[in-house]
């Protein structure tokens, strides 16, 4: 690898603060907030595809999905963290995965609960996984943008090292210009 260099007109990253608001001891984070955002924008455009003539569920039934996949990227998303990346962390005080304030969340484990929450509610309704996956597969890069808006507002995931004109350098990726993930 070539060496990177730090461009004198370099973008810094913005001193964001991770939390929104504060409510007395409470702290409601922006990344808590992309994931309410990212679950409104799919609810909304998932009942909108239900509308269709074409759908095999409708849009009350769209509802139901849509709990059951958002319960299951959220357990998915958080195990999958503890199972990935910080199983000896959770072996040592098992209590860990219940501090979703400390943060961990996986795109891998988000996937596979979401995979899974669809089954789930599938069976339950006997539906078929694959007609009513066509219907909300469209919402997950939605998810996935707001979720990564909540990482750059975290100011994590801040890339590899890179020289466009954009590069940035991130607090906790050293000196190094980095292109925003």
């Amino acid at each position: 690898g070539g060496r990177q260099l730090v461009h004198s007109r370099a973008m810094v990253f913005p001193d964001f603060d991770p939390v929104a608001i504060r409510l007395g001891p409470l702290a409601v984070r922006w990344y808590g907030l992309m994931y309410l955002a990212g679950f409104a924008a799919a609810w909304w455009l998932g009942r909108q595809r239900a509308r269709r003539p074409a759908a095999v569920i409708g849009p009350q039934a769209m509802d139901d999905l849509l709990f059951y996949a958002a319960l299951g990227v959220i357990l998915g998303g958080r195990l999958g963290y503890i199972l990935f990346y910080g199983f000896d962390a959770w072996l040592a005080d098992p209590l860990k995965i219940l501090r979703v304030w400390e943060g961990g969340m996986s795109f891998h484990g988000a996937a596979i609960g979401l995979l899974l929450g669809g089954l789930i509610f599938c069976r339950l309704k006997k539906i078929n996984f694959f007609a009513t996956a066509d219907i909300y597969v469209v919402t997950i890069p939605i998810g996935l943008f707001f979720g990564r808006l909540g990482n750059f507002i975290n100011g994590e995931l801040f890339g590899r090292p890179s020289n466009v004109p954009w590069a940035m350098i991130f607090p906790a990726g050293g000196p190094v210009t980095r292109h925003p993930s």
